[in-house]
């Protein structure tokens, strides 16, 4: 039976695939809801949620990080963890959960994570790297198993490490083109996408020798400013496809056909709705000043925007925001 990913790229034909990336505290429930209302990428993750904290006492809070609606789908639940057999029990929940897909990050570089021997500190043990693979895989069921990655830990290892994880045949692999060590501090190397797609098609070029013809695609991640950057980033590096992160920022509409509004009005009173589905959802268990990095991008690049940003800043729920905005709407005359 075919996966989504393998009728997803059918569909797509030549056309790259262009998907969501899972940020901590920025794609929550809220804010995919708004994605997926105003301009939905072909696919969608959630944040990563620790699978040790779901069965090890931080189930309750964490489920919200689980949370998800129909208008999303396809959706892919990211976890993280050093331990297959919570791997597997986190896969096992995806599953009944309704999720299309399970996707692991090896790439994350908190080393608070790391100290766990999680996200890019499983780049340093291959080994256990495929042992989640196989557990995730074993508790997925039908459901694809991708996984988040880099080049690799102090140093570019794309030639060793990337091999290690097409051995335990994942759906999709996302290369975010930079070590762990370099950070986001320098620009992606995209280079390096190109050289991922090279080894995997050479990988499976011998594994169809002794009749295996398992494909695995191959995203890349990191530095695409918008659709047409990506399009072309794709082009020049033969991905699949490519993971969009920060360009999401204060802009919905980045995946839509119909790009961001002109007028200034109609953005904040969907940075209203935000707000307002933030409080909803996940008012009960998330700090509101998360709300305060989406300010400021939806409040950027025009005359006054600072000071309508300050006071934003200053208050604490979502009928406060509405009325500052609609105040400022009609002082403006609905800019």
């Amino acid at each position: 039976m075919q996966h989504f990913w393998q009728q997803l790229k059918e569909q797509k034909q030549s056309k790259p695939i262009f998907v969501l990336a899972p940020m901590a505290d920025v794609t929550d429930a809220s804010f995919r809801f708004i994605i997926a209302k105003y301009g939905k990428p072909d696919v969608m993750w959630t944040e990563f949620v620790s699978a040790d904290g779901l069965f090890l006492g931080g189930k309750e809070t964490l489920m919200k990080d689980l949370l998800f609606s129909p208008t999303e789908r396809p959706i892919i639940a990211q976890f993280f963890t050093s331990k297959p057999d919570m791997m597997k029990k986190a896969a096992e929940l995806a599953r009944e959960l309704g999720f299309d897909g399970i996707d692991i990050n090896m790439g994350c570089p908190d080393k608070s994570i790391e100290k766990q021997g999680a996200g890019a500190a499983m780049i340093k043990n291959p080994q256990l790297a495929r042992a989640v693979i196989r557990a995730a895989k074993e508790g997925a069921g039908d459901l694809p198993v991708s996984v988040k990655t880099r080049i690799g830990f102090n140093k570019n290892e794309l030639d060793t490490w990337l091999p290690e994880l097409l051995a335990e045949e994942p759906a999709l692999i996302t290369i975010h083109a930079r070590t762990r060590k370099e950070m986001s501090k320098v620009p992606a190397r995209w280079e390096e996408v190109k050289r991922a797609v090279c080894i995997r098609d050479a990988f499976e070029t011998h594994a169809r020798t002794v009749g295996n013809d398992h494909h695995t695609l191959i995203f890349g991640n990191g530095d695409a400013l918008d659709i047409v950057d990506a399009e072309q980033k794709a082009k020049e590096s033969g991905a699949d496809g490519v993971m969009l992160g920060r360009a999401i920022f204060g802009n919905p509409w980045l995946f839509a056909s119909e790009k961001r509004p002109a007028d200034i009005a109609s953005r904040l009173r969907v940075m209203v709705e935000h707000t307002y589905l933030f409080e909803k959802l996940l008012g009960s268990t998330k700090n509101f000043a998360l709300m305060k990095k989406h300010y400021k991008a939806y409040v950027n690049g025009w005359d006054g925007a600072k000071e309508l940003r300050i006071k934003l800043m200053e208050v604490g729920s979502a009928g406060e925001i509405e009325g500052i905005v609609e105040d400022y709407i009609i002082i403006h005359n609905n800019v």
